[in-house]
């Protein structure tokens, strides 16, 4: 995908370095962006290492300097194992191999899912009438084991803690008509906004976000829309950082 351009339309060829790579514009995405098909006869491996030779660490526009080759490890989680998102699940960024470790001695346990983050999260929400926002598609994974902890954890009444909006959108798009979690490969367009009721993680921890985003909303619909105001007024008062290198909340 690419960031919206009008005159960029379906069936245009899109050229990349000294004509490194070639793409072709297939399709439009709902935040109005586009769907690239890249014309590459080799294999991934290939590929790969052009994309990487051509591109740069996508790191935040206001993080005013050039990217430097520790960002490309700075921005992954510790627990990162699966290529395909264009941004960092920001709330993991604060958990280090040491803190990983420190919960393991506590008997805290840990279940593992994908969402590769598409650009559509960060498109502003342009409707009053929130149930007309069109969320874009993003591929998720949830696996047999991930689906066997949650679902144990929820039977023995424990507590549920999603890291980041991410994480709690791939659990609440695969839930089941008695409220459990199922295994499921795809993809969600799934929206969370107030009022809503959530079925598995009774806490989450989440960066600060921008106004009229959606993942504020999410924020907003878990911890009531007053008091995560109230923490937001407090963050701004106190100068936290917002954004994706910035603090973290924890909603309990």
């Amino acid at each position: 995908m690419v960031d919206p351009a009008r005159k960029i339309r379906i069936g245009n060829k899109l050229y990349f370095g000294d004509d490194d790579l070639v793409a072709e514009v297939i399709d439009n995405t709902t935040s109005r962006g586009r769907t690239l098909r890249f014309l590459f006869d080799g294999p991934y491996e290939e590929f790969k290492a052009t994309i990487e030779k051509l591109g740069e660490t996508p790191i935040p526009k206001y993080i005013k300097r050039e990217v430097e080759p520790e960002d490309a490890e700075r921005y992954q989680t510790v627990y990162a194992k699966n290529e395909g998102a264009v941004a960092a699940p920001t709330a993991g960024l604060h958990f280090s191999k040491h803190l990983l470790k420190r919960f393991e001695i506590k008997g805290i346990d840990f279940a593992y899912l994908t969402l590769h983050v598409g650009l559509g999260t960060f498109r502003s929400v342009e409707v009053e009438d929130l149930t007309k926002h069109k969320m874009d598609s993003e591929e998720i994974h949830i696996s047999e084991r991930c689906v066997e902890q949650v679902n144990a954890a929820k039977k023995d009444k424990r507590k549920i803690c999603a890291v980041g909006t991410t994480s709690m959108r791939v659990l609440e798009s695969s839930v089941s008509t008695d409220g459990y979690l199922k295994p499921f490969d795809g993809w969600t367009n799934r929206f969370i906004f107030p009022p809503f009721d959530f079925n598995l993680a009774n806490c989450m921890i989440t960066n600060f976000h921008t106004p009229e985003s959606t993942l504020l909303m999410m924020t907003a619909a878990f911890g009531g829309y007053d008091l995560v105001m109230k923490a937001y007024k407090e963050a701004i008062k106190e100068k936290y950082r917002f954004y994706t290198y910035g603090d973290a909340m924890l909603i309990i």
